[in-house]
């Protein structure tokens, strides 16, 4: 009898003990949960895309889930998703941070990932601006001003910050079309004008070597957010280089009459890329969450959300809905001008390239 009662409270207790460890097995209710990891400036974008994909996925399958969000410089984010963060998204600053996750994470990327998601995976692009202090004391009208002594500019470093390589490919580009009149592919690339072009890259090398050597003072932050709090809220600097939307979103978003935005003459199409990192949906199980995340924020709903945020959608009819919302300015992309990101990236960006090699020589 009592090795009856005794099994029967031992049993009771091994039941209770299971229903607990499998409750705190659970965490949240058992949620499966992605991480999207991103650039600095995307924040809040984020922020209020999660809430409204959360709430499409509840409704489509009827299961709650978690997501997680990490934004820092492109490309210091590129490096952590590279040496171990798991990410189940990327949304970074510029296509190479997500090449260079592809190359030191096998399988993680296709070959052709960028032709997984509309638009060559840019859900939306933006530019570059100047943010300056109201009334423009410094009267900073284009890139040439930001070059002039005296002149505090505030960028982040291109070596760990996508924002900043727009910055710095969107002044060189200025600088090619003042000196040759054009920035056609065709004009640029042609034997015949070697000579021609050659001397606007040695002109374009001094504008922004001097430009940077004008940030210099600043610091030159990690990332866009960093360079933006450095300007707007410590009140270092002249002028902000930034992205359109960040920008946008320190005048207008914030209710701040103390800045203005300043739109070049010329600047880059930024585009920012996402895509699925295979790698860790594969171990998490979580694909069909990862590529409904991307793939939905192509919809007529979020591109308008994305358009909100300051971002140009790649929607062209949203765009034609409210064309006084962005700055008018000549746009030129970057593979017309100075050919793949890959070649981009060698060539200005790496160990020894242009970049080291012009902040070095000062």
């Amino acid at each position: 009898m009592k090795t009856n009662l005794y099994s029967q409270t031992l049993f009771s207790l091994i039941a209770l003990f299971m229903v607990t460890l499998t409750l705190v097995g659970c965490g949240d209710g058992g949620k499966r949960e992605i991480m999207n990891v991103s650039y600095d400036p995307t924040r809040e974008l984020y922020e209020a895309y999660n809430e409204k994909f959360t709430e499409h996925w509840l409704a489509k399958t009827g299961e709650q889930i978690l997501i997680d969000q990490s934004n820092g410089g492109s490309g210091s984010q590129a490096k952590k998703v590279a040496e171990g963060l798991e990410a189940d998204v990327v949304t970074l600053a510029l296509g190479y941070d997500i090449d260079l996750i592809g190359e030191n994470i096998p399988n993680a990327l296709p070959t052709d990932w960028v032709k997984a998601f509309p638009n060559n995976s840019c859900p939306y692009v933006s530019t570059i601006v100047f943010l300056v202090k109201k009334g423009n004391p410094k009267n900073l009208k284009d890139w040439d001003d930001l070059a002039q002594d005296g002149v505090a500019v505030v960028t982040p470093n291109p070596r760990t910050s996508g924002g900043a390589r727009w910055n710095y490919l969107a002044a060189w580009g200025w600088q090619l079309k003042h000196e040759l009149g054009t920035l056609d592919p065709a004009f640029l690339r042609d034997p015949a004008n070697a000579e021609k072009v050659n001397a606007a890259n040695e002109k374009a090398f001094t504008l922004v070597q001097k430009i940077h050597l004008n940030a210099k003072a600043t610091g030159m932050p990690e990332g866009a957010r960093s360079a933006t709090n450095l300007f707007v809220r410590d009140g270092e600097g002249d002028v902000l280089l930034a992205w359109e939307n960040e920008a946008m979103k320190a005048v207008y978003g914030d209710g701040n009459t103390e800045y203005e935005i300043v739109y070049p003459s010329v600047s880059i199409v930024a585009e920012p890329s996402v895509a699925v990192i295979g790698t860790t949906v594969e171990r998490k199980g979580t694909r069909d969450i990862a590529e409904e995340y991307l793939n939905y924020m192509y919809t007529e709903e979020i591109q308008r959300l994305i358009m909100e945020n300051f971002y140009r959608p790649c929607d062209e009819k949203l765009l034609a809905e409210k064309p006084e919302l962005f700055g008018t300015l000549e746009l030129f992309r970057i593979d017309d001008v100075f050919g793949t990101w890959k070649e981009v990236q060698e060539k200005h960006f790496s160990n020894g390239g242009v970049f080291e090699k012009m902040m070095k020589e000062n």
